[in-house]
């Protein structure tokens, strides 16, 4: 496979890391090129634009901040090139959004599979990543050698925007699950109850979420450097889910108020940081780091 990786962020760079240790042909572009030094390093080719990415590859994988970028990205590209070739997405968008890239690319003979991803770098790194995929099924099975090398039993949902509703809804429970959690974090911090009785109490109950072990000891350190998902990232999902579920007559008056704890975060300077932080903003006595 002649692959190509449009978007080099966090993801897009522990995927590439996942694919040049599986000894697969890789070419990347980036919009700021300095984010592609590292696997250039490892032995990637980067182009000096998304046309000449796309040109070197048969199947790309799109690892881009929202639907702006991709069609931003799509636009600098002669629609002739896609022809016949596969283009997977693989951020958070919203159902719609999908919906209209696949009927572009449609247009032109192109062939489009939305594949939003679950886990961190740990699990691109190490072809871990709970994949969700939709739209045509030959498509997905001739994307499959690929899905295979960077996921365990990729999940085909069926026609596009199925595989981005259930990202989004995976987002609003990471962000849910972390707005509860700290505030019960919270409470049990300033009425100085032993953290640790009540984390036992939380692991044998039926209400207990690995996440909330995963990102205690962030919480209770103030250290939300590092981030493998960013809180500005989780923001933009939030809202897109809440437009979405707008669109749908979906009452989201409990998420809006995490939406009010995430805009908080970003306010305390905190959008570049692991999304843990939002117990900053619940607990704001406590300085973070």
């Amino acid at each position: 496979m002649n692959i190509a990786i449009i978007g080099t962020g966090l993801m897009g760079q522990a995927l590439g890391e996942r694919l040049l240790a599986k000894q697969q042909s890789l070419t990347l572009y980036n919009r700021t090129q300095d984010k592609t030094h590292l696997l250039q390093e490892l032995g990637a080719s980067v182009a000096t634009s998304a046309q000449h990415a796309i040109d070197n590859s048969n199947i790309s994988l799109l690892l881009l901040s929202d639907a702006c970028a991709i069609n931003t990205v799509l636009d600098t590209i002669e629609p002739s090139t896609f022809n016949r070739k596969i283009l997977i997405q693989m951020g958070t968008i919203s159902p719609d959004e999908s919906r209209a890239i696949a009927k572009r690319l449609h247009k032109v003979n192109g062939l489009y599979l939305e594949c939003p991803v679950l886990g961190s770098l740990p699990e691109a790194r190490s072809g871990k990543l709970i994949l969700m995929a939709a739209g045509q099924y030959d498509v997905f099975s001739a994307a499959l050698p690929l899905l295979n090398l960077i996921g365990e039993k990729p999940c085909y949902f069926g026609k596009t925007g199925q595989a981005s509703t259930v990202k989004l809804a995976m987002n609003q429970l990471i962000a849910g699950l972390t707005a509860s959690f700290s505030l019960s974090l919270s409470l049990i911090e300033k009425e100085q109850v032993n953290i640790e009785q009540f984390m036992s109490v939380v692991r044998k109950s039926a209400l207990y979420a690995p996440t909330f072990d995963k990102k205690l000891d962030r919480m209770l350190n103030s250290n939300y450097s590092k981030p493998n998902f960013p809180t500005k990232h989780l923001a933009k999902d939030i809202e897109l889910f809440l437009t979405v579920a707008k669109n749908l007559g979906i009452e989201t008056c409990a998420l809006k108020g995490v939406n009010e704890l995430l805009n908080k975060t970003l306010e305390q300077g905190l959008a570049n940081t692991d999304y843990s932080s939002i117990y900053a903003a619940v607990n704001s006595s406590i300085l973070h780091k």
